[in-house]
């Protein structure tokens, strides 16, 4: 299990806002933690499964997209802060997020 540091957290944290800015299309500062992936961005539910991607790709993880679809169907990243939350628990956890919640 990795530690998730003060310093990862903010790295992640970036990433999200970037990614998010960019499929997105909006400019990164009208971004918040209480936004609407679906609703305020016009974004979808495939744009996570990128995303787990680049955290997988920029931090050597391995977690399968198969596990992190069960873990999003009993725990649903809506909000930009849910989404930053479960790719901090996708850092620190990677296969074992299963167990979660």
């Amino acid at each position: 299990m990795k530690e998730l540091t003060s310093e990862i957290k903010s790295e992640i944290r970036e990433l999200v806002y970037d990614y998010l800015a960019d499929e997105c299309e909006v400019d990164k500062g009208d971004i918040n933690d209480g936004m609407s992936v679906i609703s305020d961005l016009d974004g979808d539910s495939l744009m996570f499964v990128e995303l787990v991607e680049t955290l997988k790709k920029r931090y050597g993880l391995s977690i399968q997209m198969q596990t992190i679809g069960k873990y999003l169907l009993k725990n649903a990243a809506e909000t930009v802060e849910e989404v930053i939350n479960t790719c901090y628990l996708v850092y620190v956890k990677e296969n074992a997020i299963v167990d979660e919640g």
